[in-house]
């Protein structure tokens, strides 16, 4: 079916479950090794398809970076921002237990969770049985809303058990927003455990914890992180990523003149 257009065919593939996806549904491997390029937003996901015998390339996410103010904040407060959807996989009640932590050493702290899900009601009663005060559920936030979201805040959290190559890291990378969040899936491939970011282990709400408390107490660490991020920001603009869908396009059509040759 894919070549019934005699067309070269792209398969862009983003889901962070893509290895459970392969594994669970073997034939669609025979599927994407139809398409003439495969094209990802990370190396993880390349290395993902390599253990499944199939090439990928890395075409990065793009980020509207300066659409985000870089603040600098010095000192840093225990103002935190959560923003993922209420989906298991990405397990924001790790942030509410985390946070609870957190209080018991900051009782000014507050914590802002932007998102939406089937997890809303379960995530809420959490944060109700762990006795959470300063803690704003917002629902969904609309994307021309998340720059002035990012400067509110001053340390963003992030614990999902799965994930890829999530935006709101890049968002904070260029907002000034130092990260503390799991090491899930390709996020270490964003984000490097104290350079741009602090990283832990998944569904450990202490360490969570631990390292934004360590952000809080090292103020010489936290600017080294941000800073950091800012430059990484740099590799996901619209004018970093465009070339290489270019050459992506490129390539395509040379192969295709080459074949009707």
């Amino acid at each position: 079916m894919l070549k019934k257009f005699g067309k070269k065919t792209i398969l862009n593939y983003r889901s962070g479950q893509a290895r459970d996806h392969l594994t669970r549904w073997p034939g669609a491997i025979e599927t994407i090794k139809q398409f003439d390029r495969i094209v990802t937003p990370s190396k993880y996901l390349v290395d993902v398809f390599a253990g499944f015998d199939l090439k990928a390339q890395v075409v990065h996410n793009f980020v509207e970076t300066e659409k985000y103010k870089f603040r600098e904040r010095a000192p840093l407060k225990p103002t935190f921002l959560s923003n993922r959807n209420f989906e298991s996989h990405y397990n924001v009640a790790c942030i509410l237990r985390a946070f609870a932590l957190i209080q018991r050493e900051y009782s000014e702290a507050s914590l802002t969770v932007a998102g939406d899900g089937p997890e809303r009601e379960k995530l809420k009663t959490l944060a109700s049985e762990l006795n959470l005060q300063n803690v704003e559920f917002l629902g969904l936030v609309p994307q021309d809303k998340m720059p002035e979201l990012c400067d509110a805040a001053d340390i963003l959290l992030n614990s999902p058990n799965i994930d890829n190559m999530p935006n709101s890291l890049i968002e904070a990378y260029a907002a000034g927003l130092p990260i503390v969040s799991t090491n899930a899936g390709g996020i270490p491939y964003i984000v490097r455990h104290e350079e741009t970011g602090l990283l832990v282990e998944t569904n450990d709400h202490e360490a969570l914890a631990r390292e934004a408390l360590r952000l809080l107490g090292d103020p010489a660490l936290a600017q080294k992180i941000v800073n950091a991020g800012k430059r990484e920001s740099g590799k996901y603009t619209w004018e970093a990523v465009r070339e290489d869908w270019l050459n992506l396009y490129r390539g395509l059509y040379r192969d295709a003149a080459a074949e009707d040759e």
